[in-house]
């Protein structure tokens, strides 16, 4: 029996890290799979294939971003990440300083005040933020939550979470009963009203003039806007002026089958 003893002792030390194998494999099967869903806008109102431009961009590591005109409908699924004490008091793009403790997000094409609502798409928790600031500027991720926003979610400790954001209209100051006070305003229907494409952007009006003129031949009514960026000045290029969404979309369909891939429409 003695003698005996060594060799049981050997078989649990084999059977035992086997055991301890095996349980692992069978607990990482059954752990749920992270899901991680792909950014992309979701199908826009029929009457709109696109989304109009305000004409406002900025440049973040060589990439420029153009903010849209008007976030009526809008909704996409991707990425959410969010930040909170690194950031906490330092001014965000619409100039209120941030507060991870407030829902808030940042955002980089909706026009700044928008309020969205966004769903976690593993838990089905739902939060209505405002974006004030611009970001995140990560690929695959389209919302950056305070920390107040992602608590809300329950995606704190991951970090990141598949999300759906939904514009639900702006964040406007109203006087009521004496008290300033923010109130949500339905977003502005820009599917009616002044568009018109813009086709360059130069800071010598010589250059514009040229583009104009050969615009003027194939497309009419075209104008030179001057826009004075502080450091300098600028000479839009446009190319008429219609009265719906629709139109100006058709129209910039035909620039850009003339080889003018790089305009878009601004909403007047």
């Amino acid at each position: 029996m003695v003698m005996r003893r060594p060799e049981m002792n050997h078989r649990k030390l084999f059977f035992f890290p086997l055991c301890l194998g095996v349980v692992s494999l069978l607990l990482a099967a059954c752990a749920p799979a992270k899901i991680k869903v792909p950014p992309r806008v979701l199908t826009p109102p029929p009457s709109a294939k696109k989304y109009p431009l305000s004409g406002k961009s900025y440049l973040i590591n060589d990439k420029r971003y153009h903010v849209l005109a008007s976030a009526e409908g809008y909704a996409e699924e991707g990425e959410a990440s969010w930040y909170g004490w690194d950031f906490h008091g330092k001014k965000t793009a619409s100039g209120e300083p941030y507060n991870m403790n407030d829902l808030t997000a940042a955002h980089k094409i909706l026009p700044l005040n928008t309020w969205v609502k966004v769903t976690n798409l593993i838990n089905q928790r739902e939060v209505t933020v405002k974006v004030n600031d611009r970001g995140p500027f990560v690929r695959e991720r389209i919302i950056d939550l305070s920390y107040a926003g992602a608590k809300a979610l329950g995606m704190v400790d991951p970090g990141t979470a598949p999300v759906r954001v939904e514009v639900l209209g702006a964040a406007e100051e109203k006087d009521i009963a004496g008290v300033r006070t923010a109130v949500l305003v339905p977003a502005a229907n820009y599917r009616e009203g002044r568009f018109a494409v813009q086709v360059g952007s130069f800071q010598d009006p010589a250059n514009s003039e040229a583009l104009a003129a050969r615009l003027r031949r194939e497309f009419g009514v075209v104008t030179i806007e001057e826009f004075d960026r502080g450091d300098a000045m600028f000479y839009r290029v446009r190319v008429s002026e219609v009265k719906s969404l629709g139109r100006a979309m058709e129209l910039q369909a035909q620039l850009e089958e003339k080889g003018y891939r790089d305009c878009f429409v601004v909403a007047r």
